[in-house]
């Protein structure tokens, strides 16, 4: 027997699966997001905030996610859409 595993609803890795209007908001989130974790940053390194695991992480977890959001808004591709998931943008 063969099985046919693909199906045609689900889109291949690095197809574009979002539309202008959600290319925008993700490459403006991960700018914004970008930013931030830079201000966040200098703020750390100038002892403005604590510097304990949570303050650390966060900058991490805002420059991964400014990262993503500009990679998904420059090339069409969102990871949550990918995963099945439904996006309202």
């Amino acid at each position: 027997m063969i099985y046919n595993l693909n199906s045609r609803n689900q889109s291949m890795a690095g197809e574009g699966n979002i539309d202008a209007r959600g290319k925008f908001f993700r490459l403006v989130g991960g700018t914004a997001s970008l930013i931030v974790a830079s201000v966040m940053l200098l703020m750390l390194i100038f002892e403005i905030l604590p510097t304990n695991w949570f303050t650390i992480s966060s900058v991490i977890g805002a420059f991964a996610g400014g990262i993503l959001g500009i990679y998904e808004g420059r090339s069409g591709w969102c990871v949550a859409r990918a995963m099945g998931i439904w996006t309202p943008i």
